[in-house]
Parts: C-alpha cells; sequence; structure tokens
C-alpha cells in the first residue's frame, strides 16, 4: 500500500497513469516479477500495462484529487522509476492542469 498522501503527493495526483497508453511499458522487469501482475492489467501485446485511452487500467481515483495503483506492489519499473517532481512528473501534471511540484 502506498503512504498517505500526507507523504506522498502521488496519492492525491495520478497524472503519469493517466498520460499515455504507451508510457506504463514493461523494459527491464524480469519474467518473474511480471507474472506478479494479474493479467487482467497488462495489455494484449504484454509489453506494458492495459489502458482505457490514455489511463493505465490498474489506477484508481480522480486524478488531481485522489488517486491510488491497484498494483502498487508489484507495480513496472517505469511506474518505480517516476518520481514526485521530476520532469516526467511535471509533464504529466502540466497535461491534466495541475501545478509543477
Amino acid at each position: 500500500m502506498m503512504p498517505d498522501a500526507a507523504q506522498n503527493p502521488c496519492q492525491s495526483c495520478g497524472a503519469c497513469c493517466f498520460y499515455s497508453a504507451n508510457w506504463p511499458r514493461f523494459t527491464v522487469e524480469d519474467d518473474s516479477a511480471l507474472d506478479l501482475i494479474p493479467v487482467r492489467y497488462v495489455n494484449d501485446r504484454q509489453s506494458g500495462m492495459r489502458c482505457d485511452g490514455d489511463r493505465c487500467s490498474a489506477l484508481t481515483g480522480d486524478v488531481g484529487i485522489a488517486t491510488s495503483c491497484a498494483i502498487y506492489a508489484v507495480r513496472p519499473e517505469v511506474c518505480r522509476t517516476c518520481l514526485p517532481g521530476d520532469v516526467e512528473c511535471n509533464m504529466a501534471r502540466r497535461r491534466h492542469g495541475l501545478p509543477a511540484i
């Protein structure tokens, strides 16, 4: 489970998880790590997360208000490396009309 929103601004954002269907891709994960992700969240090509438009299927809640990841403990590496306030984070936040952090 993610830390509370006071410790982690991601829980009141979620913009990076609703940015691009190409963003939540699998990169350096080995098969054993990928096997932990429930198949309903994996795209048909098995190259990344299944998305509804640009929204990752594992994202729950409302962007900019309250969000969480249904598979946080086993999320792909690309999700782990996007950090609050980094270039990717702020790019996604801008797309959703949220201020940079």
